[in-house]
């Protein structure tokens, strides 16, 4: 990945909807250059998704899952991301081992979440922040 690659990544972070056109015209090179670079980048799976960031007026939260220690984190990382308010599942260093950041329609589906989370054998704990405010980086 290079400079140009990059360039298109933080474009397309901001609004995965850009045309190609008009990001080939703000970092200066032809649409087909950016069509074939980001054709690339989605098939060596560096573009994993396009996704839609909404709001919804729900209540967004991060759960911080922490597992047993003779467990494997992704299994459970990847039972948790079917859950339907879950909208990132990241695998984490430090304290805890999960990270669910979900959105859910009130804090009683949050806590109903919680209490999913707990009810697995394999997590001994969590901890959640509620998400007040949110800006795109």
């Amino acid at each position: 990945m290079d400079d140009l690659d990059r360039q298109i990544l933080s474009i397309l972070r901001r609004d995965a909807r850009t045309p190609y056109t008009e990001i080939a015209d703000e970092i200066g090179t032809s649409e087909g250059t950016v069509r074939n670079r980001v054709d690339r980048l989605t098939g060596e799976g560096i573009i994993e998704r396009f996704t839609v960031t909404t709001r919804t007026g729900n209540v967004k939260a991060m759960i911080e899952v922490s597992v047993d220690m003779n467990v494997t984190t992704s299994e459970v990382s990847e039972r948790m991301a079917d859950w339907e308010e879950v909208d990132f599942v990241w695998q984490v260093s430090g304290e805890d081992d999960i990270v669910l950041v979900v959105d859910c329609v009130d804090t009683q589906a949050v806590n109903d979440l919680i209490s999913q989370a707990r009810e697995l054998d394999e997590v001994k704990g969590t901890k959640t922040r509620l998400i007040l405010d949110e800006r795109l980086g």
